[in-house]
């Protein structure tokens, strides 16, 4: 029986000391032809389409769901009420989601990890009560008692982080005993009147209420925005073009800028047909650009992408896995201290429902259904944004239309479940390409 030579020379293992590609140049090209980032590039505008049916096979959906969904909302809801587009309206929308929005900022780090912070509305309340108390009952200057809330806010998040990075306790059951603890602790704060009502015209009252008039302000916030878009995009691809790795068409990069400048300056021109730029927008903006820096462009923050990846392939590679995960959950605290000054200044006191109610599931859904992953090591600090704009756009326009409180919960969970079950397929997507 003879046989076939080429076959068994195909199959034989190569050697340990098999001799290097006699090509290297076009063993690499033909490695980067097939990246996504060089699609644009070859294929021009058909190259979109063909990047778009990857990442439908691979499972990498991103945040088109929730823009998606965030569009189909605001077309509904403007068909029956013409009024939920007003400028009014989308200022009351926007300045509302900031307390909200920042501490869901706090719970992306968190999922990033991998683990849930359940404590963040008590500690939001807690924070606020303790300001007013300072501020209001005992007459320290109101600069020092917010310094203070926020310092509070932290250190009480890494005290959490403690219990669960040293101690070994769960997350889940510490944060949980945080939950009743600050609640309580709130409570003792507030003593037996329970309201302390806030200067209007003070720094916290100041937060939700004031606006920058001038229509210079809100334009010039759009062109920052767009300009540094702009500009960290050029430069990103400069640097992989320089190390020789694929990079995206200046075409490609100028397209998504246009984008969100029809965003932003839209948004500009709305918030001037009302009273102007609110602070609170700027604030908020401020914080998602640099803990979004903080997570993409430093190792600190690609720490925390590996550790939620892998806690032992982490230590492995020498990470601190103590001290990020400490950090972490008081970068949560400190969040939730501060969306809890914003959300006293709305109604301008600190009182005992001060962090109550659906406050922490509202925080904690913004997170997932903007598309930060329950299962840890995939997310942005914008995710935060996308759903606090989904739960808020969704709670106002059912507002308008007069609809009973129980059927705002009951939708609010049906698109929250709706987001887990996309996360969850997704990941099997991305475990059968290979990628999870």
């Amino acid at each position: 029986m003879s046989i076939d030579k080429t076959s068994a020379s195909a199959d034989k293992a190569p050697a340990p000391d098999a001799p290097a590609v006699e090509n290297p140049e076009a063993a690499a090209a033909a490695v980067t032809a097939v990246d996504p980032r060089l699609l644009v590039q070859q294929e021009g505008l058909l190259g979109y389409w063909h990047e778009f049916k990857r990442k439908m096979k691979a499972g990498e959906l991103g945040s088109l769901p929730v823009i998606l969904g965030l569009a189909i909302i605001c077309i509904i809801f403007q068909v029956l009420n013409s009024n939920f587009l007003s400028a009014q309206n989308i200022n009351d929308i926007t300045i509302t989601m900031v307390g909200t929005g920042m501490i869901s900022v706090g719970i992306v780090f968190v999922l990033l990890l991998g683990e849930i912070d359940l404590s963040v509305g008590s500690v939001s309340g807690a924070a606020s009560a303790l300001a007013g108390v300072l501020a209001v009952n005992q007459g320290w200057p109101e600069w020092t008692a917010v310094l203070i809330a926020l310092a509070a806010g932290v250190a009480i998040g890494a005290l959490h982080g403690f219990f669960f990075a040293v101690l070994g306790a769960p997350a889940f059951a510490v944060t949980l005993a945080g939950l009743l603890f600050w609640l309580g602790f709130m409570l003792k704060v507030l003593g037996a009147d329970g309201t302390i009502n806030l200067d209007p015209n003070g720094l916290v009252g100041k937060l939700t209420t004031y606006y920058f008039s001038d229509v210079a302000a809100a334009y010039g916030l759009a062109v920052v925005v767009v300009g540094v878009f702009f500009l960290t995009s050029f430069l990103s691809n400069r640097r992989r073009e320089a190390a020789g790795v694929p990079a995206r068409p200046l075409s490609d990069t100028i397209l998504r800028t246009a984008l969100l400048a029809v965003i932003s300056f839209a948004a500009a021109y709305m918030y001037n047909q009302y009273k102007g730029l609110p602070l609170a927008t700027v604030i908020f903006v401020f914080f998602l650009v640099a803990t979004d820096f903080v997570l993409r462009r430093t190792s600190y923050g690609r720490k925390i992408f590996a550790l939620g990846g892998s806690v032992e392939a982490s230590r492995r590679a020498g990470i601190n896995v103590t001290a990020v995960r400490i950090s972490v959950f008081a970068i949560s605290g400190g969040f939730a201290a501060i969306g809890g000054l914003f959300l006293a200044s709305k109604i301008a006191s600190a009182n005992q429902s001060a962090g109550t109610g659906d406050l922490l599931m509202n925080a904690i859904a913004a997170a997932v259904i903007g598309g930060t992953s329950l299962f840890g090591g995939r997310g942005r600090t914008w995710n935060a944004l996308l759903g606090v704009l989904v739960i808020v756009s969704i709670q106002y326009g059912l507002q308008l239309e007069s609809i009973a409180e129980p059927v705002k919960y009951m939708i609010t969970a049906a698109v929250l479940l709706t987001t887990v079950v996309i996360d969850s397929i997704t990941r099997k997507t991305q475990k059968t390409a290979g990628r999870a």
